[in-house]
């Protein structure tokens, strides 16, 4: 008499592993396994953080209190500057000059974004940009006087604009993201060859060392492709080196220290930090002033913000604020050498004692 199959397919007495399913069931175990369903899961979250982020910097770009310097008759002056700082939305944040050599100085000085010269009976006012500071924010400058008084002429003028071989101006974002990259990946290929949290101190000051030399090489690397290559961003060799080397050590310092500190999760907040969050706040396709709040704030605080200004502020304004783009670059640096080496000296204290060695008798 044949046996009736069970529910799940088999015949009575048959072992699960023996059906089809069970067979699958045993394979699927094997191929997706929890710890890797886990990281496939943080994956998919790393992904919407990144879809998110972009896009919520980059999806409505809107002008929010552009400081610029405004020279007018001193009778005007005060109305000028009160009629910019009401536009709705206060997309401008107007600020008093006392002529024009002063306020060329504020733009190429990176105090202002521009100026605006308010000239007498009815003609052309000019404005003094800088596009080579970010295209886009001079556009979109140039559009919110001509909403605020269509019937005013409004004549611009680019005091300095970007190189030609730089095209938009992008190279120095280019170059930050390239030297950021470099950094995070650089320290998550040392911990991928040696494990991520090293065996005692002296052999995380050595690895240290290595991402060191190699940031050196880096910066060097990305000076001569974008000077001597290229010709985008010529005549500032030294300072584009050194600005680079530390940007890459900055990242690579942190990138380590995220992963003493929580293993090879750190390499996703190296990701999270450096990619999603640095990159588009950066201020390089959009300046800051154009980012929403958020991105804008975050920016400057992150190595990618600080090293878009240091490269751009030296390539084209002379190395002009930048004081806290350095402060920033090596409080990134330090605070990943300090935090590396306490988290492996802690370690190192609290490994559990080593058993004793069987004697003779």
């Amino acid at each position: 008499m044949a046996e009736t199959p069970g529910p799940d397919g088999r015949s009575p007495g048959r072992s699960p592993a023996a059906t089809p399913l069970g067979r699958f069931r045993a394979e699927a175990r094997d191929a997706i396994t929890p710890r890797a369903a886990l990281v496939m899961l943080g994956v998919l979250v790393l992904e919407l953080a990144f879809v998110v982020s972009y896009i919520g910097a980059f999806h409505s770009p809107t002008p929010e209190r552009i400081p610029v310097a405004v020279v007018a008759p001193e009778a005007e002056r005060r109305a000028v500057i009160d009629r910019l700082n009401g536009i709705p939305g206060e997309p401008l944040s107007g600020r008093p000059a006392d002529g024009v050599a002063q306020a060329r100085t504020m733009v190429l000085e990176r105090e202002v974004d521009a100026a605006l010269l308010v000239a007498p009976d009815g003609r052309a006012d000019r404005l003094l940009v800088a596009s080579a500071g970010g295209p886009s924010g001079v556009q979109a400058l140039e559009r919110v006087l001509q909403q605020a008084d269509p019937s005013q002429p409004l004549r611009s003028t680019d005091l300095r604009p970007p190189n030609e071989a730089d095209g938009r101006g992008l190279a120095p974002f280019y170059l930050a993201v390239g030297l950021v990259v470099g950094g995070y990946l650089a320290s998550a290929a040392v911990s991928a060859t040696y494990g991520a949290r090293p065996a005692n101190p002296h052999r995380m000051l050595i690895r240290l060392g290595a991402l060191a030399v190699l940031s050196v090489l880096s910066g060097l690397g990305g000076a001569i492709v974008v000077d001597l290559v290229f010709d985008a961003l010529p005549g500032h060799f030294a300072a584009l080196w050194w600005i680079g080397a530390l940007t890459t050590f900055a990242a690579a310092a942190a990138g380590m220290a995220f992963q003493v500190l929580l293993g090879p999760m750190g390499v996703a907040l190296s990701v999270l930090i450096f990619v999603v969050l640095g990159n588009p706040s950066a201020g390089g396709v959009y300046p800051s002033a154009l980012l929403p709040p958020f991105w804008r704030d975050l920016g400057p605080a992150l190595p990618n913000g600080a090293s878009v200004t240091l490269l751009r502020n030296y390539a084209y304004f002379g190395g002009h604020h930048t004081a806290t783009a350095w402060w920033v670059l090596s409080a990134w640096a330090a605070g990943g050498v300090l935090a590396s080496a306490l988290a492996a000296r802690f370690r190192r204290g609290h490994r559990p004692p080593e058993p004793a060695a069987a004697t003779g008798v």
